[in-house]
C-alpha cells in the first residue's frame, strides 16, 4: 500500500512539473505583454507587471496590420480545415472498408509522408502554385495545407471509421441505401467527434504554420499572423519584445478558445478511435 501511494504520489509530482514546463512560457508572454517598457528593461523582472498598460497592443497594431494578418490566418485555416476533411471523409470510409494490399500500400505510404521535410514539398508546390498564378494568394496557401495536413488527417479518420460498426451500413444496404448514402446518412453522423477532432487537428495546424507561408506570402496584406511576428524582429535581431508579445498573445487565443469550446468532443473522438468493433 504504502509502496502503491508513493507511486501515484511520483505520478502527480511528474504531472505537475510537466504542466509548469508547459504554462511557463505562455505564462511569461502574457506577463511581458502588460509590461511597460522600463520593467521590459529591468534587471529584476516579475512574474506580475508592477504597472500593466495595454501600450504594447496598441503598439503592435500601429505598427503593423495585425487585423488583416487574423483575417488572412482564419480563412487559410478554416478552408484546410474544411476541404481536408471533405476529402479525407470518404478517402477513409474505403481504406477502412476496403482493406487488402492497396489499403495498406496507402497507409503506408501517409505514414512515410509525414517524416518528408518542408524543404522537399515546398520547391515543386512552389511551382505548381507558379504555374496556377496563386503564388502570394491566400487560396494558393490553403491548397498548400490541404497538401500538408490531409495525409495526417487521413490516418485519423480510417481509425474513426474501422470504429463504426460494419452492421449498421449492412443494414441500410438492405434497406436500399447505396455507398453514398450510406456514408452520408449512417456513417458520417457516427464520425463527428473523429471529424470535429481532425478538422481541429487541420485548423490549428494551419493557423500556427509559418514556413509555407513565408515562403509563398510576399505581400504585407497577404500575409498571415505568424510571418507578421517576424516583423517585430529588427535588421540586427533587436525584437520589440512588448509589442511582439502582445501580438502573439493575441494570436495564441483562437486556438485555445477553440480547443477549450470543444475539448470533449475532441476526447470522445480519441476514445472512439481507440475501440474496434
Amino acid at each position: 500500500m504504502r509502496a502503491s501511494t508513493t507511486a501515484r504520489a511520483g505520478q502527480y509530482a511528474a504531472l505537475l512539473a510537466y504542466l509548469v514546463f508547459l504554462a511557463f512560457p505562455f505564462l511569461w508572454l502574457i506577463s511581458t505583454a502588460f509590461k511597460p517598457a522600463r520593467e521590459l528593461g529591468s534587471l529584476h523582472p516579475t512574474w506580475i507587471p508592477r504597472d500593466p498598460t495595454l501600450d504594447n497592443f496598441r503598439q503592435a497594431f500601429d505598427e503593423q496590420p495585425l487585423l488583416q494578418a487574423a483575417l488572412n490566418s482564419l480563412a487559410a485555416a478554416l478552408g484546410a480545415a474544411v476541404i481536408a476533411v471533405l476529402v479525407a471523409t470518404p478517402m477513409a470510409y474505403v481504406m477502412a472498408r476496403r482493406r487488402g494490399r492497396l489499403g495498406r500500400a496507402v497507409t503506408g505510404w501517409v505514414v512515410v509522408s509525414q517524416a518528408f521535410p518542408f524543404v522537399l514539398l515546398i520547391i515543386p508546390l512552389f511551382l505548381v502554385l507558379k504555374n496556377l498564378g496563386l503564388i502570394n494568394s491566400v487560396p494558393g496557401l490553403v491548397m498548400v495545407y490541404v497538401v500538408w495536413s490531409l495525409p495526417f488527417a487521413l490516418w485519423m479518420l480510417t481509425g474513426y471509421v474501422r470504429a463504426v460498426p460494419a452492421e449498421l451500413e449492412e443494414a441500410a444496404a438492405v434497406d436500399g441505401a447505396g455507398r453514398l448514402r450510406t456514408l452520408v446518412s449512417v456513417t458520417a453522423p457516427l464520425l463527428a467527434p473523429g471529424i470535429v477532432a481532425t478538422a481541429l487537428f487541420a485548423f490549428i495546424t494551419a493557423w500556427n504554420e509559418f514556413f509555407f507561408a513565408l515562403i509563398l506570402l510576399k505581400t504585407p496584406e497577404r500575409q498571415t499572423l505568424p510571418v507578421i511576428l517576424t516583423h517585430f524582429i529588427g535588421a540586427e535581431g533587436v525584437a520589440d519584445l512588448g509589442p511582439l508579445a502582445a501580438a502573439a498573445f493575441l494570436a495564441t487565443l483562437p486556438s485555445l478558445v477553440i480547443f477549450a469550446l470543444i475539448q470533449r468532443r475532441i476526447t470522445g473522438g480519441m476514445l472512439a478511435g481507440a475501440v474496434k468493433s
